[in-house]
């Protein structure tokens, strides 16, 4: 699938798969000058790319550099970052520091990864009564920890 990328503005870096085995492809940062990310501080990072989807069947989300937030506790305010397909707007990351120091974002830091993937479209429907499973309405943490 071929993604069309625009560059808003000049340092734009088109999104990069870091090996053949990739699933997501890295994003930059495209900054004037250094952003700092005071501990438990959110900030939308530009990318200075504009994505088109080539229809509705397919969605980009926008992942977490295990890395960043491994190394600098820097993970995605959102957890995860949808883009949809008729969106046309600038890619901003949306970081947060959850380290206990400061964190400096510099130009051209790879900030995120990119991933496009397959959507269903589904139909909701009011329902009486649901199927009847093994877990049935055990939630958080019913299945044990080991």
């Amino acid at each position: 699938m071929q993604i069309q990328v625009k560059m808003l503005r000049e340092g734009a870096r088109l999104p990069h798969l870091a090996t053949a085995g990739a699933a997501a492809c890295d994003l930059y940062a495209l900054l004037e000058e250094p952003v700092t990310l005071q501990p438990g501080e959110r900030k939308p990072i530009p990318t200075g790319i504009a994505i088109a989807l080539p229809d509705a069947s397919a969605v980009a989300v926008v992942c977490a550099r295990s890395g960043l937030a491994l190394k600098r506790g820097l993970g995605l305010a959102n957890g995860i970052g949808v883009i949809d397909s008729d969106y046309r707007g600038e890619l901003f990351v949306a970081l947060i520091n959850n380290d206990d120091k400061p964190q400096v974002i510099e130009n051209g830091e790879r900030i995120g990864q990119l991933m496009i993937l397959p959507v269903i479209a589904a139909q909701y429907v009011v329902a009486e009564e649901l199927d009847e499973t093994a877990r049935g309405a055990g939630g958080f943490g019913s299945t044990g920890t080991k």
